[in-house]
């Protein structure tokens, strides 16, 4: 059996939104040149297919779906927000990005892999249920766990977001259920303006959502220091049939969007903290591309994930800083930490 699943499509390759603007097809290029020069690390390759619309309406309204669909048909390029366009691809590129996830779920609980991991574009987690924003058009990472629950009868998901940006979409979309544990380290002060500490979720869904704002110029050692002993100990309480990881990869100290100081090597070390969940718990690992903008860092961080997601090495410790001792009294009352 290959060490893991990678899904890609050419469909992601023809959102074209632009020379300027960040999220460009390059990013996939690079990363898929990096992966090519090591051998894809021994993963199995795939060819997402596209989610149909039934799996879409699951998470969006259905009038959101068929209005990308319709400016993306209409082949004129125009704005689904500020910063998110729309061309002839989009649709196209979005539904494989999501159908990727889905596809990914289904082998993973199949029991074809371990780990998997999708090099898809547009970034999904910023996408609500009918409107949206940070470059993203439908919130695969959302699709993938209802699907996982919808289709496959799974009660408890786990989402990891260790993107530089708050996933505000992931976050609204689940915030009143128990059966997504949605979890955001992000830094604080930026784009999109959400994921305060104590937004903790709400109705069923209070204490499920575990919201880790760090400052700019975070470091490796905080990011580790909230993942191994905030994140880790309350998702392993709840105890996930599915991880799931918003993988992105801007809070890279090289990256223009974000202001943190990660390297490939960190984020490796929070895949291998991930990964040690998943065996802990026996539950799969999936792996979904939000951001990451500076093509040699992103290309060079995604490799380090699957090698850390496929891998053996027992992830490191460190010692919780006062970042995470201020997050850790906010939510010892619905986890043990």
């Amino acid at each position: 059996m290959a060490p893991g699943v990678y899904f890609s499509s050419p469909a992601c390759l023809q959102h074209d939104t632009g020379e300027d603007h960040p999220e460009r097809a390059d990013r996939l290029l690079a990363i898929e040149e990096a992966l090519s020069a090591r051998d894809w690390l021994g993963w199995e390759r795939r060819e997402a297919p596209p989610a149909g619309r039934e799996t879409l309406v699951a998470v969006h309204a259905e009038d959101y779906v068929d209005r990308i669909r319709a400016m993306s048909d209409e082949g004129g390029h125009g704005l689904l927000a500020e910063d998110t366009p729309v061309g002839p691809g989009s649709y196209e590129a979005a539904a494989a990005a999501a159908g990727a996830a889905c596809a990914m779920v289904d082998a993973l609980l199949a029991g074809e892999a371990d780990a998997g991991f999708c090099a898809t574009r547009p970034p999904g987690h910023h996408a609500r249920l009918d409107t949206t924003s940070g470059f993203c058009l439908f919130n695969h990472v959302a699709i993938a766990a209802r699907h996982a629950l919808d289709a496959h009868g799974l009660r408890r998901v786990f989402i990891l977001d260790w993107d530089v940006h708050h996933g505000d979409g992931t976050h609204d979309l689940f915030r009143a259920t128990n059966a997504v544990l949605y979890s955001s380290v992000h830094q604080a002060g930026i784009f999109p303006g959400t994921g305060p500490l104590h937004d903790i979720g709400a109705r069923d869904g209070l204490g499920f959502a575990i919201n880790l704002p760090v400052p700019k110029g975070s470091d490796e050692d905080t990011w580790l220091s909230l993942v191994e002993h905030i994140a880790i100990p309350a998702a392993a309480e709840f105890g996930p049939e599915l991880v799931l990881i918003s993988a992105g990869y801007d809070a890279h100290r090289d990256d223009p969007q974000g202001g943190c100081l990660l390297d490939a090597a960190a984020f490796a070390e929070m895949a291998r903290h991930v990964r040690a969940l998943g065996e802990q718990v026996g539950a799969p690992v999936g792996a979904v591309l939000e951001g990451g903008y500076a093509p040699e860092a992103l290309a060079e961080s995604v490799c380090a994930t699957l090698a850390a997601l496929a891998g053996d090495r027992p992830p490191d410790s460190v010692a919780p800083d006062h970042v995470t001792a201020r997050a850790a009294s906010h939510i010892a009352h619905y986890w043990t930490l």
